[in-house]
């Protein structure tokens, strides 16, 4: 979840063919996702607990062969536990919209952290937008009215998954804020395993209480487990191989191959039809997130997940 402060020539990127594949590699696997939760039947947040549980001796070993020799900063470890708190909610709701709406959508608006945080930014700077981030911010608009409306029409049951969607989006933006701070001295790794460890019972907590099942059933443990490895070792990992090595737009860019991806399973595997308002829609808001990405010299935008 780097980000450049600069533009690209003056941050010597230097992609290689592998950075670039591990890039689109690494979206495709985090374009799976919501695909495997629906094919987990257990409750969608017990599938999220079970993605963040599954890499955790994983993620200890990374970060025990990356950590730094300096003492841990406590004031750090305890903001990536903060950032912990606010992931668990964004998967929880996350993977509660991802039931009930189109995938296209749930991948789209479960990524609006970008433009969430752009705006953050923005008030934290105190500056009115340019015309470019202005530009961003009503295609977002626009664009998450579009597909809302067309949910609703749909049916109540869609338009509820997306304001999920939604919230997932906004619980990502803070969960940002503390990760990208604690992660510039902790590091990549151990910030994840930090995260993973505070965000994990918070998860088995909600769904225990909303009486989801916990354990696979007929479907096994394959679809939980391959969630956790592509979402939480071979994405993320291919990810943080990657995106040092690519300007904002490049990666703004390489971040629409998820929603594409998530709704032509959504298509092929669960008949779920889109119209060219629909695909409108869409446009719009995935050409919000590139702008997001693209103006991240100026305001602090998120990775994907």
């Amino acid at each position: 979840m780097s980000e450049t402060s600069a533009p690209a020539d003056k941050n010597g990127f230097q992609p290689g063919a592998w950075h670039f594949v591990a890039l689109l590699a690494g979206n495709f696997a985090l374009a799976l996702g919501p695909w495997l939760v629906r094919l987990a039947d257990t409750g969608p947040v017990s599938s999220a607990f079970w993605r963040l549980l599954l890499p955790i001796p994983l993620l200890a070993l990374l970060a025990w062969r990356t950590r730094s020799p300096e003492p841990l900063d406590k004031r750090l470890a305890l903001l990536a536990v903060a950032a912990g708190v606010f992931f668990a909610l964004d998967l929880a709701s996350w993977h509660v919209g991802i039931e009930r709406t189109r995938l296209g959508n749930a991948v789209l608006f479960g990524n609006s952290g970008s433009v969430i945080l752009m705006i953050w930014g923005l008030i934290a700077l105190r500056r009115a937008p340019s015309g470019r981030e202005f530009s961003g911010v009503a295609m977002a608009l626009l664009g998450a009215a579009i597909l809302l409306g067309r949910s609703l029409e749909i049916s109540q049951e869609s338009f509820v998954g997306d304001l999920f969607c939604l919230a997932a989006g906004l619980f990502y933006a803070f969960y940002l804020l503390p990760a990208q701070r604690a992660r510039t001295a902790l590091g990549q790794w151990s910030v994840l395993l930090l995260v993973s460890l505070a965000a994990s019972p918070i998860l088995l907590s909600i769904a225990v209480a909303s009486g989801e099942p916990i354990w696979p059933g007929a479907a096994g443990w394959q679809p939980v487990i391959l969630l956790a490895l592509s979402s939480q070792v071979i994405g993320q990992g291919l990810l943080v191989f990657s995106l040092r090595h690519f300007p904002p737009l490049i990666i703004g860019m390489a971040l629409l191959l998820q929603p594409a991806i998530g709704a032509t399973i959504g298509w092929a595997v669960f008949g779920e039809m889109l119209t060219l308002l629909d695909i409108a829609g869409m446009a719009l808001v995935g050409t919000a997130l590139v702008i997001a990405r693209s103006a991240a010299g100026k305001v602090k935008v998120p990775r994907t997940r």
